[in-house]
């Protein structure tokens, strides 16, 4: 159901922050996981460059691009394959995610500022649901948004569903992220995007990918969102 707004008051905006590599560092978990994935079915090990390339796509899809000599079956087996190493972590006590320097002041600020919060991943919703419980966050964020319930990244799909359960206008909205499949994700859904510089994608391919601001602090962010909302 739509956030209500009252006549008075400012038009909703909505800021719709990417996951893995843009809210936490899971780089080295996910790497372990797929590690493990590749090693359960005789791959030998991973490229790390490679894989962290892939992050924020629907998982089958990045298993597909690291693996594309297997048939889709394989692709499959490998996932689920990184979904249980995945969870062994988590399990084992072994799963780091730490929240990135300047975040939760981001989101403070924009709270402050009226501004509703959101993410859109490549996360299953039983790992982002676990991830922002660790951090405390679960409670900041009016919609959630993952690939396992409809088109992955580039596909605005993820965007859509996040205005229409909020009420946002997509003029209104800003996609926060670091990889270019977010990017290209905000422009085919035609809303404002923030590139942020500490993830997987260098920033020439943000900004080659159209991305509206570049920022290097997570501290930045929040002023990167408002300037982009205030235009």
């Amino acid at each position: 159901m739509p956030v209500s707004s009252s006549e008075n008051a400012r038009p909703l905006r909505l800021a719709l922050f990417d996951c893995d590599g843009t809210l936490v560092d899971s780089q080295f978990a996910i790497i372990d996981a797929m590690t493990s994935a590749w090693a359960v079915h005789g791959l030998g090990e991973p490229d790390p460059l490679e894989v962290r390339r892939m992050v924020g796509l629907p998982l089958v899809q990045a298993v597909s691009q690291l693996l594309p000599n297997l048939d889709t079956d394989r692709h499959v087996a490998v996932a689920e394959s990184y979904k249980d190493a995945f969870a062994a972590l988590r399990h084992r006590g072994d799963l780091h995610e730490p929240l990135f320097p300047g975040l939760r002041d981001t989101l403070d600020a924009l709270e402050a500022e009226g501004v509703l919060l959101g993410v859109a991943t490549g996360k299953s919703r039983r790992g982002l649901d676990a991830v922002l419980a660790h951090h405390g966050l679960t409670e900041r964020f009016v919609t959630l948004q993952t690939s396992d319930i409809g088109p992955g990244k580039p596909h605005p799909d993820m965007v859509y569903r996040a205005l229409a359960e909020t009420g946002v206008e997509a003029a209104r909205t800003v996609v926060i992220g670091d990889t270019t499949y977010d990017i290209q994700m905000a422009r085919n859904a035609r809303v404002a995007s923030v590139g942020v510089s500490w993830g997987y994608h260098a920033v020439a391919e943000l900004e080659g990918a159209g991305a509206d601001r570049i920022v290097h602090r997570g501290r930045e962010v929040a002023g990167a969102v408002l300037d982009l909302l205030h235009r």
